[in-house]
């Protein structure tokens, strides 16, 4: 896979991530567990350069 699959992989699963999380309860276990997620992949997208300002709809 290349590094530009890589991110684009991240980038959808971010997206569909955050689709999840503005539907779920904020103080459920799922919720909690999809956080983490959502910071790895911020942390990932973030270090491979990914302007995260236009694409972040949690914002957290």
């Amino acid at each position: 896979m290349t590094e530009k699959e890589m991110i684009q992989k991240n980038i959808e699963e971010f997206s569909r991530l955050q689709d999840y999380m503005l539907v779920s309860e904020k103080n459920s276990p799922a919720y909690k567990l999809m956080k983490i997620r959502y910071a790895d992949l911020k942390a990932i997208l973030t270090s491979a350069g990914i302007n995260l300002t236009d694409i972040d709809r949690i914002k957290e």
